[in-house]
């Protein structure tokens, strides 16, 4: 598309309810914004391993009017260790800089101060599916890799999490910063909350039932 063509393009552009749910959870994860004209306008930048393929082009198809050039698998060399990644952005857009006032600060990405407004439980599905993991089959722990964020922002987490999502969660200490851990007594009531939601290539992040004990004869 020609410039003059792109610009009449994106005036017709506007982020639909499906699309705000799911951006909010893709910024709290792995997602970023960034800006080529000093905040006029943000672009939506995608990047996921090559694994995550299947994934990356979900993501691709809920945005796909913003986008002009579909994923490209890129490969990086960084001090001899070889990845492949599949990436995307969309076009630069001033509707854009509402959250990116919302969730950068100085350069350094941010909790938004109404999180608990803009959170819902398909947000939290594609923040899981982006950061997300258990702790392992047997406690039915789920963490959300949250290591970016202060330990104040965490607790912050952990709160919304609980008067929110009735989720029983808390910051998690690690080498490298906190994670948020969300207790395997809430299993049930967050596979209800983010199931319908996970892409299927995906699922494998979601813990397995609990094995039922049947009585003894």
């Amino acid at each position: 598309m020609h410039s003059k063509k792109i610009e009449n393009y994106k005036l017709k552009l506007k982020l639909d309810d499906n699309q705000r749910e799911i951006l909010i959870g893709l910024l709290l994860g792995d997602a970023h914004l960034e800006t080529q004209n000093g905040g006029r306008t943000y672009r939506l930048k995608i990047e996921y391993s090559a694994k995550n393929k299947k994934y990356c082009e979900h993501i691709y198809e809920i945005f796909r009017d913003w986008v002009l050039t579909p994923p490209r698998e890129k490969i990086k060399n960084r001090n001899g260790r070889v990845s492949r990644n599949i990436s995307f952005n969309t076009v630069s857009h001033g509707s854009l800089r509402f959250y990116a006032k919302l969730f950068y600060q100085n350069g350094k990405k941010i909790i938004p101060k109404n999180l608990t407004k803009l959170l819902t439980d398909k947000g939290l599905a594609y923040w899981f599916m982006d950061d997300g993991s258990m702790k392992s089959n047997d406690s039915k722990g789920v963490i959300l890799n949250t290591h970016s964020f202060s330990k104040r922002e965490i607790a912050k987490i952990s709160v919304i999490l609980k008067e929110k999502f009735d989720l029983d969660a808390w910051e998690r200490k690690q080498k490298d910063g906190y994670q948020v851990y969300i207790s395997g007594h809430s299993y049930e009531k967050f596979v209800d909350l983010v199931g319908k939601s996970i892409h299927p290539s995906m699922g494998y992040k979601i813990p397995k039932p609990r094995r039922t004990q049947l009585p003894k004869e």
